[in-house]
């Protein structure tokens, strides 16, 4: 390709705009959650490595968490093993936790670590059971007059749905071993009970109790959508803990959104400097978001943007 002068002038203004945001961040930990149409597209699989392969080689420490709900279901499907849902959550028992475990830390997790490597980067997969990164506990759902229960259900209140856990506890030391000698820690949201049980958690919910241990810079949750929206459907590009607070409360956020907010809102409460809802489904936006003025989504703060 010919670099013309306009574009080599716009890629030199592109490289400016970034150094002040590299010399801020140089050291700091950035989490990052991959999940969403990023995942299930191979260019922009590939452009997602390449973002945290930058990111590490300009200072910054990323870790990653990932998802994997469509590939786990792909898979249950192949196998015919129906997959049943409660408020959103795949009920699991022995044998689909079996499956789970495959996909996330199997093929998923060493897809990604993989595409890390090829571009450059030093990546490791680590399921939440390794050096018992990940303590869980079993996750009580409640019921509610929305979901699709049995009478007796309803009656205990209380709806098993298995293998599904919640994070109790995040072993730090076994992250920054990782970090330390400059490895990228590619993690699968998969954690162990203290039964030794193995349990499915969400990968939000990991990356923003990760991101709260390590007192990272920034949480960062990729999505489907463009950002958190008014009701008038305008993105809201910058935002307080108060203001998304206010937001839950009036109705504007609402349903499946609900749980990553809340995890993303969490996070800062407890001491992370930003968390960030971006659209994965734009090429390089992790970049994007990190190192430009505009960025690609709804960035939340305990300070007024």
């Amino acid at each position: 390709m010919t670099l013309t002068r306009d574009t080599a002038m716009n890629i030199a203004q592109v490289l400016t705009e970034a150094l002040p945001y590299i010399q801020r961040f140089t050291n700091k930990t950035i989490v990052v959650k991959f999940g969403g149409s990023a995942m299930a597209d191979e260019t922009l699989q590939n452009n997602f490595a390449r973002d945290i392969v930058l990111m590490k080689l300009v200072g910054i420490n990323p870790v990653v968490v990932h998802g994997g709900g469509p590939q786990i279901s792909e898979l249950l499907k192949k196998l015919n093993i129906q997959s049943n849902f409660v408020d959103g959550m795949r009920v699991t028992d022995s044998t689909t936790m079996d499956i789970v475990e495959m996909v996330l830390g199997g093929s998923v997790g060493k897809q990604i670590v993989n595409l890390i490597n090829s571009n450059g980067g030093q990546a490791i997969g680590i399921s939440g059971k390794d050096g018992n990164l990940i303590r869980a506990k079993k996750l009580k759902l409640k019921s509610n007059h929305t979901s699709q229960l049995t009478m007796e259900a309803k009656a205990s209140e209380i709806i098993d749905i298995g293998h599904v856990g919640e994070v109790d506890s995040i072993n730090v030391d076994v992250i920054n071993m990782l970090t330390a000698s400059h490895f990228i820690p590619v993690i699968a949201p998969v954690g162990v009970g203290n039964d030794g049980a193995s349990y499915n958690i969400n990968a939000d919910l990991v990356a923003g109790k990760i991101a709260e241990v390590l007192q990272a810079e920034k949480l960062m949750l990729l999505t489907n959508v463009i950002g958190i929206q008014d009701k008038e459907g305008q993105v809201l590009t910058g935002l307080t803990t108060k203001q998304v607070d206010e937001l839950i409360d009036n109705g504007t956020i609402y349903g499946g959104m609900l749980p990553k907010i809340s995890c993303a809102l969490d996070a800062v409460k407890a001491g992370v400097a930003s968390a960030h809802i971006i659209d994965g489904r734009v090429p390089h936006a992790t970049l994007l978001e990190i190192f430009t003025d505009v960025g690609v989504g709804t960035l939340i703060t305990n300070h007024t943007p």
